[in-house]
């Protein structure tokens, strides 16, 4: 892992979402260092499933060598944001750093997406990511370090990043495209860059997005916080750069990721907006008896007993349900298969004992889930991970995102049958 080296020493860091996750990681890893970090975030109060507050993250900032201003901030209230940049100014004489991490995220697709959540992406991620800059700018033109980092993506025009997650995409967009701007608009004066993980991250958002056992797929904070760092380390000339994590601490000689893996050894899931996924990572995948849905796969002769394999699969599913499984769950699942013998079927995970059929599911589902037989048959085999199939394109989810990845624990359990 990257050593401190104390250059942070006395500089302040404005952290939007800095209470838990990938905000408080990189405040931490400055106030080792000595940084005073202003933790801007909302939760002022215990969440009922996040842990971690203001006011727990600003005792670990303490803990850890720095400063810390606990702040309760909505990036949507510009008095909020405001406030906050003028106490910071106030306690610390001035702003260096701004981190730009908060970030709201729905996985739906245009129809699936309320009206209330567009708004709560947009105003979240690009204009709260836009007015906390224009808060902070002033202050950081006076410092001689003047670094804004955005935790957003490089901006990559496939159709595969948009058509799944439209408003997340536009609205994570406009986060990088303040990068674009401002960089070229401050250049000379203020570092412009951002910041993204080539694999997926372990917080607890990621828990509630991905269900428990996605941890195994993902690194841990701890690679964000030290590609973060090295940016900061930078000069006010390194300016709109969209940098990946892995990329950037290959530069500084890290060699041994395995150190940031949750699991080392495992697969991890790559994340959102990346085409280049290298080889090294899809081999690993195969390996482990997993194929990359990301990988283009040669056209081979489909098999004809479509019918048969969906068939088989659905009976060994019936055979793995219990109670227990029910209780766990509580969902029906629908599933429309395209192509040769496709057709729906329905597990009903709500009813004592669970149940399985072809047809309609005597009840509303709570999710449907799309795509080709031959995908179907992959994905309860464990040869495709859902996750992995829903990124690509290969599955299209209608319904209740976290209760579709409840699934993945069934699959699982029968992968070793199949």
């Amino acid at each position: 892992m990257l050593p401190n080296t104390g250059k942070l020493a006395g500089c302040t860091i404005f952290v939007t979402g800095a209470s838990r996750g990938i905000g408080k990681a990189i405040g931490l890893k400055a106030a080792k260092d000595g940084a005073n970090i202003v933790i801007a975030a909302k939760t002022s109060k215990e969440h009922p499933k996040l842990p971690g507050t203001i006011y727990t993250a600003a005792e670990e900032i303490e803990a850890a060598g720095g400063k810390a201003l606990p702040c309760v901030v909505d990036v949507r209230d510009e008095q909020q944001i405001n406030s906050a940049v003028e106490k910071a100014v106030e306690k610390f004489g001035g702003i260096d750093i701004l981190v730009n991490n908060a970030s709201a995220i729905s996985l739906t697709n245009t129809l699936e997406t309320p009206t209330k959540r567009v708004d709560l992406m947009m105003n979240v991620n690009t204009r709260g990511t836009y007015l906390t800059s224009k808060a902070c700018i002033p202050y950081l033109k006076k410092s001689k370090i003047a670094h804004i980092l955005n935790l957003s993506p490089p901006l990559n025009l496939n159709p595969l990043w948009f058509k799944q997650h439209c408003a997340y995409t536009i609205a994570k967009y406009g986060m990088s495209m303040c990068v674009l701007g401002m960089a070229e608009e401050f250049k000379g004066e203020i570092a412009v860059n951002a910041l993204w993980p080539k694999t997926a991250i372990h917080t607890a958002a990621m828990n509630m997005l991905g269900g428990s056992g996605i941890e195994s797929q993902c690194r841990k904070v701890d690679i964000i916080a030290d590609a973060a760092y090295s940016i900061f380390k930078k000069p006010k000339s390194f300016t709109g750069n969209f940098i990946i994590d892995e990329n950037i601490l290959r530069e500084e000689g890290i060699k041994n990721f395995d150190v940031y893996a949750v699991k080392p050894g495992h697969p991890l899931l790559p994340d959102f907006f990346l085409d280049e996924i290298p080889d090294t990572i899809a081999k690993k995948m195969e390996s482990h008896s997993a194929i990359p849905a990301f990988k283009e796969e040669k056209q081979q002769p489909q098999p004809k007993s479509h019918s048969g394999a969906v068939e088989e699969t659905f009976r060994i599913v019936k055979e793995s349900l219990s109670d227990d499984v029910v209780k766990a769950t509580q969902a029906i699942f629908k599933f429309e298969l395209s192509g040769e013998d496709g057709g729906t079927w329905f597990l009903d995970l709500k009813s004592k004992g669970g149940n399985v059929g072809y047809g309609e599911p005597s009840d509303q589902a709570d999710v449907v889930m799309s795509m080709s037989t031959d995908d179907f048959v992959k994905m309860f085999s464990g040869k495709l991970k859902p996750t992995i199939a829903f990124m690509s394109g290969k599955l299209k989810i209608k319904g209740n995102l976290s209760l579709a990845i409840k699934l993945e624990k069934l699959m699982n359990q029968i992968n070793a049958r199949l």
